[in-house]
């Protein structure tokens, strides 16, 4: 296996996501889940056998093993729908990326002991060995916790490096974007400014035949910062109340000149398929011209802007139980506050 391959197929493998919301307790959760990585395994054997042994990537929808919380409490959520930092999914999933040989990223609602009380969407890539490489916390959300939210304990516990982490691997230096966070082009730029030249991108979305801003920032993000995303949706949500292909399709691959390299329509599918060129990305970051957007950047130029501006506060769950109601009423105060400074 070369050390540095300098070309190599990425899968974003769209899959339908089977909630569990309707499960009546963590055990019945839990046996959902497998159930679902005993799909996955199946359908990412037979994907590989059609790509071909060079897919050294296999992106997974946002999510996929749980769906989203719809109305439960934080520690309802936490206990029914989370999984351990250690835990017996992640064992699951590692086999399958050890057994192909490959990189398996994905998104999961996860339980860390630092915080109790919380849970974090977070991204993973596993190596080929089953190992965890990257582990990224979602810094923005509307309606689950950050770490932006418990930001000095955060800080104490991971540092900067655990926000933004970005993986140096075999098959390129790897960094992770949950969901709509590919609208916050700010995230983007500091995975960018650590190294990162593949983002996997795990998302569950609206899918239109039109141009989405989603999709439209996808194009963005690879552009401006000469990087790859690999983006891979549901095929819709099973088993609750919205309709199951409400979020469904549009699984894409986007080369760093912003180039859509493939993309599947709806419903489960190995379609979203293409080659990684290292070699190429890597030559034009080292060309200079015009197109070199990552080598033009003046962070000087914003940086004070940044430093001086306050829009959704920090560290506002880092003490006592939080109730649903807080994300809302928090972003409201936010609006209010900065209609108040003639902002918006």
């Amino acid at each position: 296996m070369p050390t540095n391959p300098e070309s190599y197929r990425a899968l974003a493998l769209q899959v339908t996501c089977h909630a569990v919301n309707q499960t009546s307790d963590c055990l019945q959760a839990r046996s959902l889940m497998q159930n679902s990585i005993n799909r996955l395994a199946q359908q990412i054997a037979a994907s590989i056998a059609f790509i071909g042994f060079d897919c050294r990537l296999i992106v997974l929808p946002e999510y996929f093993l749980t769906g989203f919380p719809m109305g439960d409490s934080l520690a309802g959520w936490a206990e029914k729908a989370c999984i351990e930092m250690a835990g017996a999914e992640y064992e699951a999933l590692g086999k399958i990326a050890q057994k192909h040989k490959i990189f398996l990223a994905g998104n999961a609602y996860e339980v860390d002991p630092n915080f109790p009380g919380l849970y974090f969407q977070t991204c993973f890539i596993l190596d080929p060995s089953g190992s965890i490489v990257l582990r990224y916390r979602r810094l923005n959300s509307l309606f689950a916790p950050t770490p932006h939210d418990v930001w000095d304990k955060y800080l104490d516990c991971y540092g900067l490096e655990g926000v933004f982490p970005v993986a140096k691997t075999a098959i390129g230096n790897l960094a992770a974007l949950a969901s709509e966070e590919i609208l916050y082009p700010e995230v983007a730029r500091c995975l960018a400014m650590r190294g990162a030249e593949i983002f996997v991108h795990s998302t569950s979305e609206v899918y239109n035949k039109s141009l989405t801003p989603k999709d439209a920032a996808k194009i963005t993000r690879a552009v401006e910062n000469m990087a790859y995303v690999v983006s891979a949706n549901t095929a819709g949500i099973a088993n609750i109340a919205i309709p199951i292909a409400s979020a469904d399709g549009g699984s894409k691959i986007i080369d760093h000149r912003g180039i859509i390299l493939a993309e599947t329509g709806a419903g489960e599918s190995m379609a979203a398929f293409a080659e990684i060129d290292l070699a190429a990305l890597r030559r034009d970051r080292h060309r200079p011209g015009l197109n070199n957007l990552l080598a033009r950047q003046r962070f000087e130029l914003y940086a004070e802007s940044y430093h001086q501006s306050h829009f959704y506060p920090a560290n506002t769950m880092l003490e006592g139980e939080i109730d649903r109601k807080h994300f809302l009423q928090t972003q409201q105060a936010t609006i209010d506050r900065l209609a108040q400074l003639g902002i918006i």
